[in-house]
């Protein structure tokens, strides 16, 4: 390609170098006949030959090849074939039998004239011999050019092979950066990108592993008390001692699924794609209250919908939903028996706003950066739970665009779980 640009940009120079030439050829040209025209006009020769010799007065002999320029004195000098009419003077082009004729014509006031000729084959040998001087030492030094280019780019780019054979010989699990030393200036940018992303993947990577490491540690404990609980069963002697002990195992049995469903939720966030449209939050808000209320009548906890504003939001509605759940269910699991949950709609500039208020006893303010790690629960409280309820919906969070904020709340104990996202 750089020896084809070559090409075009030699053929594209000898073009203008041609029609320069050419130009200044013809006005060169037009200045010498003008000169000869004048000069002749003072002398008293009434035909003269430049460069040339005449056979006869009657015909000029412009075929002859050192004929070059012909002076015609009229009256007096025969006419050649080509002079048949009575031309005003100035500049004129010619078609000849012998080929092209540039002529000048000049008259004085008695009527007299001075013609002048001469073959354009003159300047345009000239325009022809400045293209060739051009594009003939550019063809010749082509295949040396081609051979350098070739060489040279090889050269330049042989740090590129490098680079992906490194790539090639990185572990898939543990990637490392590339070294940006001894490469082409043009490609550092690229490099410093790849190794952002290798970054990046390296981060995703080790969640991955802490997250499986975790996740199996989380499985093995209820796993196990499933086990001794199923063999308890078998032991079981009578019909009554059976059903004592069935209970225990029914509970174990929903917390292996609920932890397994909480996993999967987490996974699919992380791994999947969303599926945006707009979202009437206020309908959801309300689906959710109706969902969990039975939760909130068992601990005669007052849940509630206060909607200072109404919007909606083009945005994931599952995930949005799955962010509120999580939420939702970790203030009516945390906050007292006759307690109060409130969902509260508002907006704040570009801003939509979601809030989960509650009167539980809270989040320290030291905890609430760890509260957001899968599996992380803070010492001392009571309770079930995996401790995957608030990073599933800071996962969510993330990947909807919006930010998540624990508050503590003004009046009294409890926490304000606050959800933000632009409704642009």
């Amino acid at each position: 390609m750089l020896g084809g640009a070559l090409l075009l940009a030699g053929v594209a120079a000898a073009v203008v170098s041609s029609i320069l030439a050419y130009a200044e050829a013809k006005e060169f040209q037009d200045d010498m006949l003008r000169q000869i025209a004048l000069l002749s006009a003072r002398t008293a020769t009434h035909s003269t030959e430049i460069v040339a010799s005449r056979e006869t007065r009657a015909d000029l002999a412009l075929d002859d090849q050192e004929a070059r320029i012909s002076v015609i004195r009229l009256p007096g000098d025969a006419r050649p074939g080509w002079l048949v009419d009575d031309w005003p003077s100035g500049f004129r082009t010619l078609e000849t039998s012998n080929g092209r004729l540039r002529i000048f014509v000049l008259k004085d006031s008695s009527g007299k004239a001075m013609v002048v000729a001469q073959p354009t084959d003159a300047r345009d040998e000239i325009a022809l011999n400045s293209a060739l001087r051009t594009l003939v030492p550019l063809l010749l030094f082509l295949p040396v050019m081609a051979w350098l280019i070739v060489r040279i780019v090889r050269r330049e780019l042989l740090p590129v092979s490098r680079l992906a054979g490194d790539l090639d010989r990185q572990p898939a699990d543990r990637p490392h950066s590339l070294p940006d030393s001894d490469i082409p200036d043009e490609i550092v940018p690229f490099v410093h990108a790849i190794n952002r992303l290798l970054i990046r993947v390296g981060e995703l990577l080790g969640q991955q592993r802490r997250f499986i490491a975790d996740a199996a540690h989380e499985l093995r404990t209820p796993l196990t008390a499933l086990s001794l609980q199923a063999q308890n069963l078998r032991q079981a002697g009578t019909l009554e001692s059976m059903h004592e002990r069935v209970l225990p195992l029914q509970s174990g049995i929903e917390r292996a699924r609920k932890l397994t469903e909480q996993l999967l939720s987490l996974a699919r966030i992380q791994a999947g794609t969303l599926e945006t449209a707009e979202v009437d939050v206020s309908v959801m808000a309300r689906e959710l209250i109706a969902e969990y209320l039975p939760m909130a009548e068992a601990k005669e906890i007052d849940l509630g919908l206060d909607e200072v504003a109404l919007f909606t939001l083009f945005t994931a509605e599952e995930t949005l939903r799955l962010v509120l759940r999580n939420a939702l269910e970790n203030a009516l699991k945390y906050a007292p028996e006759g307690g109060k949950v409130t969902l509260r709609l508002y907006v704040d500039g570009n801003d939509a706003v979601i809030e989960i208020v509650d009167n539980g006893p809270g989040i320290p303010a030291t905890e609430r950066e760890r509260i957001m790690d899968p599996f992380y629960r803070m010492p001392g409280v009571e309770g079930e739970g995996s401790g995957l309820g608030l990073a599933i919906a800071s996962e969510a969070a993330v990947r909807l665009g919006g930010r998540i904020a624990l508050l503590d709340r003004p009046e009294g104990s409890g926490l304000i779980f606050r959800y933000r996202q632009n409704r642009c």
